[in-house]
């Protein structure tokens, strides 16, 4: 009795992508965008950033 493979094992790799190899990735779209903010919105979540960071490093000289 001879063994006929007929189904996979899961060896090899399955490629669900829609585009060719050489293409880049599709757009999706994003609920936010930086680029859609503001000059103000950006300079304020750049405070809001930079503010959290600096919280970060005081905690951890403390």
């Amino acid at each position: 009795m001879s063994h006929t493979p007929s189904h996979d094992h899961g060896h090899h790799p399955v490629h669900a992508h829609s585009h060719g190899p050489l293409t880049p990735h599709p757009a999706q779209a994003a609920p936010w965008s930086i680029l859609r903010m503001t000059v103000v919105s950006r300079l304020g979540a750049a405070l809001v950033v930079c503010a959290g960071l600096w919280a970060v490093v005081l905690l951890a000289m403390r």
